[in-house]
């Protein structure tokens, strides 16, 4: 069921999708044109992003779309620093399925 990225990693469905980014913006979204965000494995391409989420969560994927995110800078006691980058994945479902967090 691992399937094997550009990299030589094999990654399980639960590896990919890290974790559901739940925001305002993004419950709007999931409301109105049935899509949904997750942080994902910075590895992880489309393909295995499509088929983790249809295995995870039973659902049909017609679309998903991706953002690396670059981190943020921060201010600490002894200097800067950056908080780690990202990626983001933008998945949009079947108009027949849908995903409930809550």
């Amino acid at each position: 069921m691992a399937q094997e990225s550009n990299s030589g990693l094999k990654l399980d469905p639960y590896q990919v999708v890290l974790k559901p980014l739940v925001t305002e913006k993004n419950a709007h979204l999931a409301e109105r044109d049935n899509v949904y965000a997750f942080k994902v494995h910075s590895q992880a391409n489309k393909y295995e992003i499509r088929a983790a989420v249809e295995a995870l969560w039973d659902v049909k994927v017609t679309k998903v779309r991706t953002q690396n995110r670059k981190g943020k800078p921060r201010r600490t006691k002894t200097g800067f620093t950056h908080t780690q980058g990202w990626k983001k994945a933008i998945v949009e479902l079947h108009e027949d399925d849908r995903i409930s967090f809550f």
